[in-house]
């Protein structure tokens, strides 16, 4: 058996040479290939592997094609000769079986050849197979180092991550955390982490699920390094997504029917639900046949947000959820999975009907819906869609300038369906029909929010306030579609909105140290004296208190899982 050698496909490069009773002489037989290599344009052999034509020859001495002086010195002589080649799945001509001097002085035979082509063609798939295989083998070890050069570089700092660990954390009252009407237009990017910190704190996701408070702050930051610079779809929006999830966790208690697992996933999955987002949508990866789109069939980029979600989990220094043990481990990345699959709205389309019927019959969340994952299950999915969409729920300032940051990305987006796929883009996406878009918002909020919303107000009148604002914010669309107020809706589609983003990440004190840890009767976390003298001789006594469980509130009806384990 000769193979054909992969890079120059002019040569021989492998040759299993075996002879009758080598697997019956004493000592080890000659299983193994010998390196060699000789044109494949000569001999008979070579006409195979460059014709495919299979050679039977009674007499070789008597074939021109065949060279005498292979016999030369050797003792042997070729008499009979039986010559096939062997394909690939293709159909390509890898190789050359050669069978030569059949027992007795026989000829070979049209049986003969019959089942060597069987086995040429058991050969061609095994070689085939092992040609792949080896590909495979190569093709992952390159990816693995792909993936540990992209997991440097996708990661935040060290220096980045200690100066945030440095930074006091205020309450969640300051920031306005459990609001539903939360706005983040005053806060700088250094805000919006320390917020972040503190939802894991409230929610004693760092206490009791051992996580290091260096590594936490590491990972925020590779989550929001991991944003794009796109319009919409970037860090600030992940950040309102989770506080939205915050909040509703905490003002409707439902967190105690989730378990402090899923409340996990829930809060990862909100910051993480849009990871490496290129400002287009699921159709647009499809009509530009995308490696994103070839990779994922359905819910292509959600997908994606979640593999770079776990890339992030699992880089070095990044890893939060290190401690949980195996068991708990997969139940959060099941958790997370379904969560960020649940933002692509055709997830919700295919859950939202089941849902509704859940909610007229049950009217509220009770206890025994921690019982049942399938109701945890679709409650879960449900809130995601909810926070995703929860800038519709805002009071109308708010409502106006994130609409105006969707219309932008949505028009940039049809911009490139123009210029690189030759496309007429969809209403909502094209440009020459911005006039069209209070309308085109009108129907939004009828087809897809207010569904949901509704849905919601009947399980928890802490909710309500959100459906009263999506049914008041349609009034105002309604006024800008029929231009009752002789308004004219401006998208401010060429600048950027106004954040207080003066700083960054710094070691600087905070103003408002009486909102820290000593606080007022909304909720303000406060300090006892022997918690303080517990962690007098920490290096940094803020970071020491804030990673374990000493925090306590003041007021018992406001949120407190502390007071639950």
């Amino acid at each position: 058996v000769l193979l054909v050698h992969e890079a120059s496909k002019g040569s021989f490069s492998r040759v299993f040479d075996l002879e009758a009773g080598d697997d019956t002489d004493l000592g080890t037989p000659r299983t193994s290939p010998y390196e060699s290599r000789f044109p494949i344009n000569i001999g008979i052999t070579g006409y195979v592997a460059t014709t495919g034509e299979t050679v039977n020859i009674p007499d070789a001495y008597l074939d021109p094609r065949f060279d005498p002086s292979v016999d030369e010195g050797t003792g042997f002589k070729h008499n009979t000769i039986l010559c096939m080649a062997i394909k690939n799945s293709e159909g390509r001509i890898i190789g050359v079986i050669q069978l030569i001097n059949k027992f007795d002085e026989l000829l070979f035979t049209k049986n003969d050849e019959n089942f060597v082509e069987a086995f040429a063609i058991f050969c061609g798939m095994g070689i085939h197979n092992t040609h792949m295989y080896e590909k495979a083998i190569t093709a992952m070890a390159k990816q693995s180092v792909t993936l540990d050069v992209l997991s440097y570089h996708a990661s935040a700092s060290l220096d980045d991550a200690q100066r945030l660990r440095t930074l006091r954390i205020p309450s969640s009252a300051h920031f306005s955390l459990h609001e539903l009407a939360f706005d983040d237009i005053e806060m700088t990017d250094d805000d919006t982490l320390r917020a972040c910190l503190r939802m894991f704190l409230d929610l004693d996701f760092v206490e009791r699920f051992h996580i290091d408070y260096s590594v936490l702050c590491r990972w925020l930051l590779s989550v929001k390094k991991n944003y794009r610079n796109v319009t919409y779809h970037n860090w600030r929006h992940a950040f309102n997504v989770a506080q939205m999830m915050f909040a509703i966790l905490t003002e409707t208690q439902w967190w105690k029917i989730f378990g402090e697992l899923e409340c996990l996933a829930l809060i990862i999955g909100c910051l993480c639900h849009d990871l490496d987002h290129r400002g287009t949508n699921n159709s647009f990866q499809i009509k530009a046949s995308s490696p994103l789109a070839q990779l994922y069939s359905t819910s292509t980029m959600e997908h994606h947000h979640f593999d770079q979600c776990l890339m992030i989990l699992n880089s070095p220094g990044n890893q939060i959820l290190l401690n949980l043990s195996s068991d708990d481990y997969e139940k959060v990345v099941k958790v997370l999975e379904d969560a960020i699959l649940s933002t692509d709205l055709a997830v919700y389309f295919s859950k939202r009907k089941a849902f509704i019927e859940l909610v007229s019959t049950e009217r509220q969340v009770t206890p025994n819906w921690g019982e049942c994952e399938d109701r945890r299950g679709l409650l879960r999915a449900m809130l995601m869609t909810a926070c995703d969409l929860a800038a519709i729920t805002k009071p109308w300032p708010v409502e106006r300038r994130v609409a105006a940051l969707v219309a932008g990305e949505f028009f940039r987006q049809g911009d490139l369906e123009r210029q690189n796929l030759n496309l007429t883009p969809i209403d909502i996406m094209n440009r020459d029909k911005e006039d069209e878009l209070p309308a085109m918002q009108v129907k939004f909020i009828d087809t897809i929010c207010l569904p949901i919303y509704e849905a919601f107000a009947v399980l928890s009148p802490a909710l309500q306030p959100m459906l009263d604002r999506v049914k008041s914010n349609r009034g105002h669309w309604i006024d800008l579609a029929n231009n009752d107020s002789g308004e004219k809706f401006d998208y401010g589609l060429d600048k950027e909105p106004e954040r207080n983003d003066k700083s960054s990440i710094s070691s600087q004190n905070v103003d408002d140290t009486e909102n820290t840890y000593e606080g007022d009767s909304s909720g303000a976390v406060s300090l006892s004296s022997e918690t303080n003298s517990k962690y007098e001789n920490l290096e940094n006594p803020v970071v020491g208190l804030l990673c374990n469980n000493v925090l306590t509130l003041r007021d018992p009806n406001k949120f407190c899982p502390l007071n639950d384990y």
